[in-house]
């Protein structure tokens, strides 16, 4: 089951894994799986270029992008779920995954289904810019409309890390929130705070743990 049998924490796992683990056998159906980047912004780099390094990823995780999303059975009902995936680019939310997503939430509010999301990410995209931002407002307008016009009910399960503009957007709308054990969740990395702000972030100020004391999390 991926647990440390020693000291009960989550081991990272990828995200055909997680559908596995979550999914009915034989009811996996994936959406949007041709979905690729076009590079919107020709981002370049003298190290190795944008499609480049995507392509690489590709090739290593047998994904075309840092989430799937689809529709399967969990204990035999029917539910849209996308799982992200850090082995890819680290989870990084571009106009690809932002688009899937968002995709994944219209099919279920049109058929009334529930969505469960499983987060894992290092944040938004720098290598498309703006329009990795533009991903946070795109997916919490319909997950808005999911949940507070249509009624219906959104899980977010938190995994080790999730950070950034997908902690800022939808792994926080849930109706329900989840976070494995140990599980990094912040906003911004401890370095960038401590250097952006010149304080220092206590130790474990930024583990799941902390912040279900805090309310944060069901």
């Amino acid at each position: 089951m991926n647990i440390c049998e020693q000291c009960g924490y989550h081991l990272k796992m990828s995200s055909s894994d997680r559908i596995e683990l979550l999914i009915d056998q034989g009811t996996w159906d994936p959406m949007d799986e041709d979905m690729v980047f076009m590079d919107p912004i020709e981002f370049y780099s003298e190290e190795e270029p944008y499609r480049d390094r995507i392509h690489s990823y590709q090739r290593r995780t047998g994904l075309t992008e840092a989430v799937q999303t689809g529709i399967g059975q969990l204990n035999g009902i029917l539910i849209a779920i996308g799982v992200m995936d850090f082995q890819f680019m680290g989870g990084s939310m571009g106009s690809v995954v932002g688009e899937k997503i968002t995709r994944l939430i219209e099919y279920a509010t049109n058929r009334s289904l529930p969505v469960i999301i499983v987060c894992a990410s290092g944040g938004a995209r720098m290598q498309e810019g703006s329009l990795s931002l533009m991903q946070m407002a795109k997916i919490s307008s319909a997950s808005s409309n999911y949940q507070l016009n249509k009624k219906l009910f959104y899980v977010s399960i938190l995994t080790s890390p999730t950070i950034d503009g997908v902690t800022a957007s939808f792994g926080m709308l849930g109706d329900v929130i989840i976070a494995e054990p140990n599980t990094y969740i912040a906003f911004a990395g401890k370095r960038v705070i401590e250097q952006t702000l010149n304080k220092i972030v206590p130790d474990g100020s930024q583990a799941a743990e902390y912040s279900f004391h805090k309310g944060l999390f069901d």
